[in-house]
């Protein structure tokens, strides 16, 4: 049973769905630009079974506050608000493309606060051909001002964004969606060099792996998740519970990453 509910955070009102057993091991998701907690459906009872699952609206999406600031950095500040909030003190956190930014921003922050990283098919910190985002007709579940704010920063994020991903101390997960996605391989291949202990998935599903393929998404996620922790850190491999489901070394797909998802909102 998934229940809805909403918490003041950072100084910002975020809704958010629940799930599983109360006293599990907490799982946080974030979804992707444009998007919302719902967008987990697909997968969410596959990864709750043992696990208390938290997935969030960040602020601009779905039924959380519009405030009409925004940046990837008061995103990262509102999921360790909200981790407060619930007294969340250690967490597995996943996230999907724009969640995934933050997800990492918020793992290089406060590497205590995560135990295991998921990232699917997000983006590394680095400087891409921006492509203006179209505007969807009709009403919208997200802020367009968000749309705008944010791209600017996926497409030129600051210079030591990238080198912040060797502070990251969680076992990592790298989802790359193959050449099928609309972010270049390369992207990938430099998240899984600067994370100090991560690991590359292929699930060539393209950029929405756990919609397009929901129980190949769940059972490398569940996999990952309860493998046994490493004696240690891990320098950089591809070693680990990650083999278990072949990673294959994606081909390159050209620079870019600027294609359009689903939402209309762009990469992210």
């Amino acid at each position: 049973m998934t229940e809805r509910c909403a918490v003041t955070a950072n100084g910002v009102r975020l809704a958010y769905e629940v799930s599983g057993p109360a006293g599990g091991p907490p799982l946080v998701l974030l979804h992707a630009l444009g998007q919302s907690a719902g967008h987990w459906a697909p997968v969410r009872d596959a990864l709750a079974p043992g696990r208390r699952v938290y997935a969030l609206d960040l602020r601009g999406h779905g039924r959380s506050e519009w405030p009409g600031r925004y940046s990837l950095e008061l995103m990262r500040d509102d999921v360790l608000g909200f981790l407060d909030a619930l007294g969340l003190d250690r967490v597995e956190l996943v996230g999907h493309s724009l969640g995934g930014v933050v997800a990492y921003l918020l793992a290089a922050r406060r590497p205590h606060r995560v135990t295991r990283l998921v990232l699917e098919d997000a983006p590394a910190p680095l400087p891409r051909e921006p492509v203006a985002p179209v505007r969807p007709e009709g009403d919208l579940d997200f802020d367009w001002a968000m749309v705008l704010a944010v791209r600017q920063e996926l497409d030129r994020p600051p210079a030591d964004r990238l080198a912040a991903l060797e502070r990251i101390s969680a076992p990592t997960l790298v989802l790359y969606g193959g050449p099928a996605s609309h972010l270049p391989a390369a992207s990938f291949d430099e998240v899984t060099r600067r994370v100090p202990d991560a690991r590359m998935v292929t699930l060539p599903y393209g950029h929405l792996i756990h919609a397009a393929a929901p129980r190949e998404f769940a059972e490398a996620v569940t996999a990952f998740l309860t493998a046994p922790a490493p004696a240690g850190r891990q320098a950089r491999g591809r070693s680990g519970p990650a083999e278990a489901t072949r990673p294959v070394r994606p081909r390159p797909v050209g620079p870019g990453g600027g294609g359009p998802s689903r939402s209309g909102t762009g990469a992210g």
